[in-house]
């Protein structure tokens, strides 16, 4: 008889054969309403569904309710979409992007623009692929022959970036012909990818695909034409810099030219920032509001343009949203019965508008400030009054929310977006998300600020993201004007600070599986030891330390 083991899942306890696959005891449990489960964690890993049990243990499903399920899903999805577009235009090149419009931007290298017709053959062969149940297949390789199947498929950085890879093997995933390298599992079969569309949008598509927040469904298509015009501005910026692929930037640091690029990076971002000046001191605007997501270098940036703002002859003076916190009685709740200090109701915003107005009127203010031991608001003496020539700089993440300052005239409001949007990729297929760069940011500055751990920082991250999902990404493209705040050198400094803050995540730890993923994502890179070339402005040391504001 066949060896049984014991699974723990979700509250049952199940004998089963010695090398049963986790798919199959995951179809037992995907019922209807449920989110689509793709892969599980085993013993604090994940681990993909085709793989065999062969002790006992507990295990817990993930599903498209959480990140890791939503990614699984996306690079399963990007690996048919390269196969159809290449089964439908055998001279197509495909090089995957950044998020975009709710969806994932992919860039079409052809020798003419697509139709509407052409995106429709491609969809229509995806559909068909995923129709006939294909298995993805996973293969370890050596370095040599990795190097020859990214070579016969035109992919020169994922070769490239092999030179840096330390093991001499590498897993790589199989639909039919089609052979790739990506950074992450995939789900068993091209069943479970159901759920899916394609749309002609620039010089590309846009591949949209459900998430987190949209688990049965697609995400609402939305234009986000600023966010665009962003991202092609930073591309023109990759290739000033000659630096679009991982294996870019590592080159230069081997070569030790990355002194230079480090100086024409921070150039570039006060350049822009300069710009920004120009544009709010021709607008004549009074009002800047400064939003975005967390660990996107708001502070620094504002010190920055307060600086340019006084280069072109005017006085700005800062003014806080903190201080207009409802009192803690009053504070909203959130799902789970915490304190929702992100929600706008946390604000008192008619107390924050009629403050506003009256400086712009020319009358002295009495400003408050709110006391977080007691919870309250105070009035300490504080006064303010301002000129015709001081703007008011304002940073908060409602602001770019026109409820935040509704009574206040829309002609006298210079709105700033800023956002860490990375412009460099680790390979043609394989990209690194703005919230991987933005969350490795705060691991760093939550532990030199405030003595957290990596894992604290990990766990607290999905409820900072809820947050910027209602509060912050639906009003982006509001901006008068976008910043990207990222640098491509700069996850080569970040390195050093981040890798033995995650490693030191207890492998029992729930958030050890991140820690591992991010670990894995950080090896990529060649490390920058030093600090010396990065500038006291720049702000990346508003997250490393040493910053002059």
């Amino acid at each position: 008889m066949d060896k049984l083991i014991t699974v723990n899942v979700e509250g049952q306890r199940l004998q089963l054969p010695e090398g049963t696959l986790i798919e199959a005891i995951s179809d037992q449990f995907q019922a209807n309403g449920r989110p689509l489960i793709v892969a599980a964690k085993v013993a604090r890993s994940l681990r993909e569904l085709t793989t065999s049990l062969t002790e006992d243990v507990t295990i817990e499903f993930i599903d498209l309710s959480n990140q890791d399920g939503v990614r699984i899903y996306q690079r399963s999805l990007l690996l048919v979409l390269i196969r159809a577009a290449i089964e439908c235009f055998s001279d197509i090149h495909l090089t995957v992007e950044h998020s975009l419009n709710k969806g994932l931007y992919v860039e079409v290298h052809y020798e003419r623009p697509l139709t509407d017709a052409d995106v429709f053959e491609i969809r229509q062969r995806m559909a068909d692929i995923i129709d006939s149940g294909e298995l993805f297949m996973k293969e370890r390789v050596s370095k040599a022959e990795a190097a020859q199947i990214f070579e016969d498929l035109r992919m020169g950085s994922k070769k490239r970036l092999l030179d840096y890879r330390k093991s001499d093997y590498i897993n790589v995933y199989s639909l039919g012909w089609m052979k790739n390298y990506f950074y992450g599992y995939m789900v068993p079969s091209t069943r479970y990818l159901f759920l899916f569309d394609l749309k002609r949008y620039a010089d590309g598509l846009i591949l949209m695909h459900p998430d987190r927040f949209s688990q049965f469904t697609l995400p609402e298509y939305l234009e986000q034409e600023k966010l665009a015009q962003v991202y092609r501005e930073s591309e023109t910026w990759a290739r000033i810099l000659d630096v679009s692929y991982v294996y870019n930037l590592n080159d230069m640091i081997v070569s030790g030219q990355h002194p230079e690029m480090i100086r024409i990076a921070e150039a570039l971002h006060e350049k822009k920032i300069a710009q920004i000046a120009d544009q709010i001191q021709k607008s004549g605007k009074r009002v800047i509001l400064i939003a975005g997501p967390s660990s996107s270098g708001k502070t620094t940036f504002a010190h920055r343009l307060m600086i340019q703002l006084r280069v072109n002859g005017l006085r700005p003076v800062t003014l806080g949203t903190d201080d207009y916190f409802v009192d803690r009685a009053h504070t909203p709740l959130d799902e789970n019965g915490e304190y929702d200090f992100e929600s706008l109701e946390a604000v008192d915003t008619q107390k924050f508008n009629e403050d506003v107005t009256r400086l712009l009127a020319g009358e002295t203010v009495d400003l408050p400030t709110f006391n977080f031991l007691t919870g309250e608001r105070e009035y300490n003496g504080r006064k303010l009054k301002i000129d015709a020539d001081q703007p008011l700089v304002i940073e908060g993440i409602h602001g770019l929310n026109e409820k935040m300052t509704e009574i206040i005239d829309r002609q006298t409001k210079f709105k700033i977006y800023i956002s860490a949007l990375t412009q460099l990729n680790i390979d043609e297929h394989n990209r690194i998300p703005t919230t991987d760069s933005r969350l490795i940011r705060r691991i760093i500055r939550d532990h030199r600020t405030r003595g957290h751990s990596a894992g604290a920082t990990i766990q607290r991250w999905p409820s900072v993201r809820r947050g910027e999902e209602r509060n912050i990404f639906p009003f982006q493209e509001e901006a008068d004007v976008m910043f990207n705040s990222s640098m491509v050198y700069e996850l080569a400094i970040l390195k050093k600070y981040a890798e033995p803050l995650l490693r030191s995540i207890d492998e029992t730890c729930e958030e050890s599986i991140e820690a591992k993923r991010l670990l894995k994502f950080l090896s990529y890179f060649v490390s920058i030891d030093s600090d010396q070339d990065v500038p006291a402005t720049s702000i990346l040391k508003e997250f490393i330390g040493g910053s002059c504001f």
